[in-house]
């Protein structure tokens, strides 16, 4: 982390200098799922663990707060009413292709995970989630989003 030096404006035409704190971008995550519940245990989870935490429950919703919000990252449910995860990873993928993309679901289908790492999900995760392999999921892709 950088020191940065600060000016603090005081009045219009001076300005206090003040050095030695450290900037830091909050981390950005949007979680996507119907199920409300789940919404809320993730973000609980995300926000003790420092990051700015969005959620949405369906695909239209999680595509303007993309837009909106620009995240860093998405953690997707596949299997949702209306537009399912792969639709919406679909219009996420158009919305910001920079994204990075995690898929969440309840069904372990190693041919459906194949198929959402193609169409450009970073990783696959069934549920319930392993909150350690997610915590280190989310670390090594937000190395790789923030550079």
């Amino acid at each position: 982390m950088a020191i940065t030096t600060l000016i603090l404006p005081e009045k219009e035409d001076s300005a206090i200098i003040a050095t030695g704190y450290a900037l830091k971008t909050m981390k950005r995550i949007l979680v996507v799922d119907d199920e409300i519940e789940v919404c809320n245990v993730l973000r609980d989870f995300l926000t003790v663990k420092g990051y700015d935490v969005y959620t949405a429950s369906d695909g239209r919703t999680a595509i303007a707060k993309v837009k909106e919000i620009r995240p860093h990252i998405v953690l997707l449910d596949i299997m949702m009413p209306g537009m399912d995860g792969l639709e919406t990873l679909k219009e996420i993928r158009k919305v910001d292709p920079g994204v990075g993309v995690i898929m969440v679901t309840a069904i372990f289908d190693e041919e459906l995970g194949k198929r959402t790492i193609e169409l450009g999900a970073y990783d696959y995760i069934t549920k319930p989630v392993s909150f350690d392999y997610l915590e280190t999921v989310l670390m090594v892709k937000m190395i790789d989003v923030l550079g």
